[in-house]
């Protein structure tokens, strides 16, 4: 009995998988979710705490998914790069998983937060191995990345820019060699002349 249990459950999520992938998280209700598995919700409440309970465990296959397969693709060599590139692809094959994930936040904005800099610091040491950066450094990096690709993913993703590959490692590329050289989002970073000029036309203007 065990055994039919765990299977069924499974069958469960890998309906539930699809649909995410497919249509985006707002499709993972109960009704939906037994309509496309053939069933009553009755056996999803047996087998799931709650729809929360479910879409976190869909959750944990998209990134085990993505962590395993989409975002090791190779494009440059890079793997930095190659990681951006794949990310914003992911938005452009599937725009509401993006969406959902990376811009409203469905799936809780920390978990995801956390995946992404895992994933980005480890890339970070392959395409640059002993390179002497401190963590917050590290950190600022993929920060700078990761704003960056999601913004080319979201035009992308919505058809709202028409962009190449090579372009796109362009603007990427130019972005990490930006913050490695300045130190971009340090605390320690000194404030630009455009900053010192904007703070004092706000101040005359407040008279």
């Amino acid at each position: 009995m065990a055994r039919k249990k765990e299977i069924f459950k499974q069958q469960i999520l890998d309906v539930a998988y699809k649909m995410a992938i497919e249509n985006g998280v707002d499709s993972l209700t109960a009704r939906k979710v037994a309509e496309a598995a053939d069933c009553s919700t009755q056996p999803i409440y047996l087998e799931f705490k709650n729809m929360n309970d479910l879409r976190q465990q869909v959750l944990a296959m998209i990134q085990d998914k993505l962590q395993s397969k989409v975002f090791e693709e190779s494009f440059t060599g890079d793997p930095l790069i190659d990681l951006e590139l794949s990310y914003i692809h992911f938005a452009a094959k599937h725009p509401q998983l993006f969406r959902a994930m990376y811009v409203e936040g469905k799936f809780g904005s920390a978990n995801i937060s956390d995946f992404s800099m895992e994933i980005g610091l480890k890339k970070l040491e392959e395409s640059y191995p002993e390179n002497g950066f401190s963590d917050e450094k590290k950190r600022n990096i993929v920060t700078g990345s990761w704003i960056i690709a999601t913004g080319i993913g979201a035009l992308v993703a919505t058809g709202m820019i028409e962009i190449n590959q090579e372009q796109m490692v362009e603007i990427l590329t130019a972005q990490v060699n930006d913050f490695i050289l300045n130190d971009r989002f340090s605390e320690s970073q000194e404030e630009s002349t455009f900053e010192e000029k904007e703070k004092r036309s706000i101040s005359d203007m407040l008279g």
